[in-house]
């Protein structure tokens, strides 16, 4: 018997927790302890008193993320076993022993069955972001059973948590939790990047963008290039790779576009096309351009954090998508995407054919993108869906 507090819920509140849909909404629960404290593990249990699953407490509209749906110890087999299955995603579809990349996500929270949890492997290094003070609570355990999935292969385990948990909450700092990195830099598609998990956005690199980056280069060979939001070059580095004429690099950030720069030179011996990096708005940028381009990609931050902000993003996403349709040459191609988990694809593609219709422009749409295999969506959980893009073909 589990010795965790109990949350019961309303009568038929459980439904979606036997569908393993891992978050329970306040509105959902009739009684819970009132001492519970943040990150705490609970039972949750039906009106009928029928064990439902265990989950981390935090006071808030999502009141309780779950982490299992069977009667079990939290523990060091626990997270053992969750370790490697996520591993073993990955190493099937081909991630884990890999020349060509070594940089991958290992853990995609509710994708692996693990809300509020993310770890990206850079070639020996493992980047922890604990989006839960419940998961970050586990980080010893999660860290032993790193080093028990990966062996040799893992040096060292960066806990960059401080970016992404409440700041009121005391001893959380970005730090060294096991080992030495040996490098910094990874591969993709044998482009070489430098990672800056220390300081950089996100875990250090935007890690789902990887198979559309290997897209974006076979449409770039003998073209010139414009790569907004560029933040590590990417999308340069692999259109330079693929034979791209000429690439311009655009990021509001100074220390964006150094990395962009240092990331093309590390790649330069392969490139015969030219390169220039930008710090610029991009949103003002765009409109000001006096030069047309083959090959645009437009990957901007989220525009929408919530449903209340969704009307403005979506008017966002739509007049930077007009502003790129009159800059591209007949013929050319727009990679286009949105990371606003409250945009969904059916909506994004409303308005990027309602910013075609604005710039009078005809459009195809060749691709529909969303994140790669090492982002599991959960089918029990959608919406671990959140990267949709567009590849459209403009007359």
């Amino acid at each position: 018997m589990l010795d965790y507090p109990k949350i019961i819920l309303l009568k038929n509140k459980e439904i979606s927790i036997l569908r393993k849909h891992h978050w329970i909404f306040s509105g959902a629960i009739a009684t819970r302890d009132n001492d519970l404290k943040n990150g705490q593990l609970v039972q949750v249990i039906s009106a009928k008193d029928q064990f439902l699953g265990i989950g981390h407490f935090q006071n808030g509209s999502i009141m309780v993320r779950m982490i299992s749906f069977v009667e079990e110890p939290i523990d060091r087999l626990f997270w053992q076993k969750k370790i490697k299955s996520a591993f073993a995603v990955r190493q099937s579809i081909g991630l884990t022993d890999n020349e060509e990349t070594s940089v991958y996500r290992l853990v995609h929270g509710e994708g692996d069955g693990l809300p509020g949890l993310i770890i990206d492997y850079y070639n020996g290094t493992a980047v922890i972001q604990a989006h839960s003070i419940g998961m970050h609570q586990h980080i010893e355990g999660i860290s032993q059973a790193l080093r028990e999935v990966y062996g040799k292969k893992l040096s060292a385990i960066y806990d960059k948590s401080a970016e992404t948990l409440p700041k009121n909450i005391s001893g959380i700092e970005n730090k060294l939790i096991f080992g030495e990195p040996q490098t910094n830099l990874v591969k993709e598609y044998g482009c070489v990047y430098e990672i800056d998990w220390e300081k950089g956005q996100k875990t250090g690199f935007f890690v789902d963008q990887r198979e559309n980056r290997h897209l974006f280069g076979k449409y770039s060979a003998g073209k010139k290039v414009l790569n907004t939001f560029c933040y590590s070059g990417g999308f340069s580095v692999s259109a330079l790779k693929a034979g791209a004429k000429e690439v311009h690099s655009i990021d509001i950030s100074a220390k964006a576009i150094e990395l962009t720069d240092r990331n093309v030179a590390l790649n330069a011996s392969e490139f015969k096309g030219e390169h220039q990096s930008i710090v610029a708005d991009v949103v003002k940028y765009i409109k000001e351009i006096e030069q047309d381009y083959d090959v645009i990609v437009l990957d901007p931050p989220a525009f929408a954090k919530n449903i209340k902000s969704r009307h403005n993003a979506v008017q966002g996403y739509k007049r930077l998508n007009a502003e790129a349709f009159k800059h591209i040459k007949s013929g050319g191609i727009l990679f286009t995407f949105s990371c606003s988990q409250v945009v969904d694809k059916q909506l994004f593609a409303n308005t990027i054919t309602a910013a075609a219709l604005e710039s009078g422009r005809n459009i195809r749409i060749l691709h529909y993108l969303s994140q790669p295999s090492d982002h599991p969506i959960n089918i029990f959980h959608q919406e671990t869906e959140y990267l949709k893009g567009l590849v459209v073909y403009v007359e």
